[in-house]
């Protein structure tokens, strides 16, 4: 009767452990997996861009807004930022449109900070340059008109890699003068 006890109970000892070892290795698992979500989830909220300022320039007969140059930098608790990986969908009255920056439709231009399309310090700042190109005319093959005439409105929705999102709704004045640039 010993040995039959002994037995069972190094047998038992053995499942115990076993058990044991795959609670760790699945708590081990989980816990690196709600790090992982943790850090992606910080970042969909937290690297984005601030818009400083939004600037507009009118087309020559005074109708639209052609061009529209937005300054930006990073948020504060934002990462390090490449605007260059940036989605930026436009929302006109009448229709929308996505570019990049790879896009001829779209320029950046930095103003202070490194040369580089990357926003590393709260205090840099670039501007983004979308024009005449991305709001009137041909897009991915089809035929966008997204330019706000006077008194109309643009969403602009500027998405960075880790996708965050930052919105600015943007104004045409009622009265636009011929090249007039206005602060929006």
């Amino acid at each position: 009767m010993g040995i039959g006890t002994l037995i069972v109970f190094i047998a038992m000892v053995l499942v115990a452990a076993i058990a044991a070892g795959v609670l760790i290795n699945t708590a081990g698992f989980l816990q690196s997996q709600a790090e992982a979500t943790g850090e992606e989830s910080s970042a969909q909220v937290s690297d984005r861009v601030q818009v400083i300022s939004t600037i507009g320039t009118a087309d020559t007969s005074g109708d639209y807004l052609e061009k529209v140059n937005l300054t930006v930098s990073k948020a504060p608790g934002s990462d390090d930022l490449a605007l260059n990986d940036t989605i930026i969908e436009l929302t006109g009255p009448d229709d929308f449109a996505t570019v990049t920056p790879d896009d001829d439709a779209v320029e950046l231009h930095t103003i202070v900070g490194s040369d580089n399309d990357i926003l590393e310090n709260t205090s840099d700042r670039m501007a983004i340059e979308i024009g005449e190109t991305s709001l009137l005319d041909n897009i991915d093959g089809s035929d966008t008109d997204v330019a706000p005439a006077e008194g109309e409105r643009l969403t602009i929705k500027i998405t960075t890699a880790s996708g965050a999102t930052t919105t600015e709704e943007i104004r045409a004045p009622e009265t636009l003068d011929d090249g007039e640039t206005v602060s929006l």
